[in-house]
């Protein structure tokens, strides 16, 4: 069987180093990744000094080196639960709570538990490429709908409406935005749920970056619309926490009308992670612990930094002539940017752009198709300002360079 065709953002990013290290001229420059969403490769951004400590502790106490119920430790679902509670009108129960080894399995098995013979499922476009590869392997057809630059990456309705048929399964929301660093709105939200309700359909709200919100709206859990629509939520530690490595995740059932509690629903879900691996028992075993004892100012200082970097990024991309910034990033770690090829020579496209980049700059950025807007950019601000300010610069150097003659002279 043939892998599908779809490009990871991992599997693209790999290539652009390995373009860097074939040039032995260019390792004089130290690389500078713009392209991965990792922010705890940087010293401004730690994990909080709790979160190694449940953990060492949790590891020390020898009590978690067994297996753990595949649907996740009980301590772990409930603090999971009431974590998620504090922003909803209603309670979550531990029942609803499965953990996952972060949120690409949380992902996994959204598609899996939705897919039927003959099934589709509305993504959005730019959107996070593993959901194509997911549905790929599932027999789910895709079909995209478009977020609106010009009005602040919001969903396009009329086109999600469009889209949908008898055979629609479900819509996928990101929020806060990756790879366009919005933050949705309470009243768009809204919108979105009424939609999804008058089409039968559920909602995936990919939650990763919750809580990682700077500029005008706050963040709002889908799961607050959970009584207009069935609602799963998927989301993890990695961002908030700055611990991608560690892979703790979860899938959340938010449906207080109970159509998910439904005994073969649940079954099915429970019977599908005894075929996973869920996170490591110690690393579960921690998050009650980190959950309840982050100090907010912890929270606090990983917005400023984020804000302060995503300010950055935009005003120095306005130095830019050939790229351009719709729409000023809220949220989330990662901002996307329009490519103008009209204005430059010898690029022919957002790929082109990344490798030459790569190998004449030694930065990595990530080319637009990669997320489903060809001749785009997305730029990942989650990265100390220093290396920020020298990467742009670089960029701006390149463009310079490779700018037509008439419009560089």
């Amino acid at each position: 069987m043939e892998a599908p065709a779809n490009i990871t953002i991992k599997g693209i990013l790999s290539l652009l180093m390995q373009s860097i290290d074939d040039d032995d001229d260019m390792k004089k420059k130290s690389v500078i990744s713009l392209g991965m969403g990792d922010p705890s490769a940087y010293s401004c951004f730690q994990a909080p000094p709790v979160a190694s400590h449940a953990v060492a502790e949790a590891l020390h106490s020898h009590r978690f080196n067994g297996y753990s119920p595949t649907v996740g430790l009980p301590q772990t679902r409930r603090a999971i639960a009431e974590y998620l509670s504090g922003d909803l009108p209603y309670d979550l129960s531990s029942d609803d709570v499965f953990v996952t080894s972060g949120c690409t399995q949380a992902i996994d098995v959204a598609l899996a538990m939705l897919a039927r013979p003959g099934s589709n499922i509305l993504l959005p476009r730019p959107g996070f490429p593993i959901y194509e590869l997911c549905a790929a392997f599932r027999g789910l057809e895709v079909r995209h709908f478009d977020l609106l630059p010009q009005n602040g990456w919001k969903v396009d309705l009329a086109g999600v409406e469009a889209l949908a048929d008898q055979n629609t399964v479900a819509m996928v929301v990101i929020n806060p935005g990756n790879p366009c660093g919005n933050v949705y709105s309470y009243q768009h939200l809204k919108e979105i749920a009424e939609t999804a309700e008058r089409l039968k359909i559920l909602v995936i709200a990919d939650e990763v970056y919750g809580h990682l919100a700077f500029g005008r709206n706050p963040f709002v859990p889908m799961g607050v619309f959970g009584s207009t629509v069935p609602v799963l939520t998927l989301g993890s530690l990695s961002k908030r926490w700055i611990v991608p490595g560690w892979r703790l995740g979860w899938f959340v059932t938010c449906d207080p009308s109970g159509s998910f509690r439904k005994p073969k629903m649940v079954e099915r879900i429970k019977k599908y992670f005894d075929i996973l691996g869920g996170p490591s028992t110690f690393i579960q075993a921690a998050v009650p612990r980190i959950l309840e004892e982050t100090e907010e100012n912890f929270f606090k200082k990983t917005i400023k930094v984020l804000k302060q970097t995503s300010d950055i990024c935009f005003d120095r991309v306005k130095e830019i002539p050939c790229i351009t910034c719709p729409y000023k990033p809220e949220g989330s770690m990662a901002v996307m940017m329009k490519l103008n090829l009209s204005i430059l020579e010898d690029i022919s496209d957002d790929i082109d752009l990344c490798f030459k980049l790569a190998k004449e700059e030694s930065v990595i950025i990530l080319p637009g198709t990669a997320v489903g807007l060809k001749n785009w950019l997305r730029i990942t601000f989650a990265v100390d300002p220093e290396s920020l300010e020298e990467g742009l610069a670089r960029l701006k150097s390149f463009c310079k360079r490779h700018t037509k003659q008439q419009l560089g002279s």
